[in-house]
């Protein structure tokens, strides 16, 4: 699941010529801490409550206050697993998302980012999922097919992205029908391919898992 499919679209962006008292209603109306401010369709950066909640004066612009998070952004291909690890690492309960021109398309909730692993979540029982990260000249589906189907595995579903860490790779999101990943990631990575994530029962593999629970840890602070 790619990011532009979980933009929140009931959440409109901020102007730079809301006032502060108005954003701090619209954080109360929609049940987040931030909301991003755009400007001729641009991110400009979110607006925070712990930030505007200190002004004495809720009448002044968002232009005249210090926005945050101006960097901090996802593409609309990139996969929600980068979306849950924005939020963690900003510690921001929504996540801008914008297009290759750069321009504002939209935001995700962190409730949002839960949804879309319970829906991941849901597949598991009939399966398991795998990512994988490779160089693009490297990526072969029938290869990776026929590595796996070795192991008695089937590939139910295949989706490719792009890999935003490094711009030669690409990511390879695979569902597959069986929930023992042990042998197939030892064979995988023997031929050098690298899993940066999967769901399935427990295991010390479980990337996923990890970043839920880290999720969920900041929603309790």
């Amino acid at each position: 699941m790619i990011a532009e499919e979980l933009i929140n679209q009931m959440i409109p962006p901020l102007k730079l010529y809301d006032t502060v008292d108005k954003a701090l209603r619209w954080m109360d109306e929609f049940r987040v801490n931030e909301l991003p401010v755009s400007k001729n369709r641009k991110y400009m950066g979110l607006a925070t409550e712990s930030n505007l909640i200190e002004l004495n004066d809720r009448s002044q612009t968002l232009e005249q206050v210090q926005l945050e998070f101006q960097d901090v952004h996802v593409m609309h291909q990139q996969h929600f697993y980068d979306v849950m690890e924005a939020a963690i690492k900003n510690k921001i309960q929504v996540v801008p998302v914008l297009d290759e021109e750069q321009d504002y398309m939209g935001i995700i909730t962190i409730n949002d980012t839960l949804a879309a692993f319970g829906q991941m979540s849901a597949l598991q029982g009939q399966g398991s999922i795998l990512v994988l990260s490779m160089p693009e000249r490297d990526y072969s589906l029938s290869q990776i097919s026929r590595l796996i189907e070795e192991e008695n595995t089937k590939i139910l579903s295949a989706y490719v992205s792009p890999d935003e860490v490094d711009p030669y790779s690409i990511k390879l999101t695979l569902k597959l029908n069986t929930t023992d990943l042990t042998r197939i990631i030892a064979t995988l990575e023997r031929f050098e391919y690298r899993v940066t994530a999967q769901f399935q029962d427990s295991t010390k593999y479980d990337v996923g898992r990890d970043r839920l629970d880290m999720l969920f840890k900041y929603l309790d602070i």
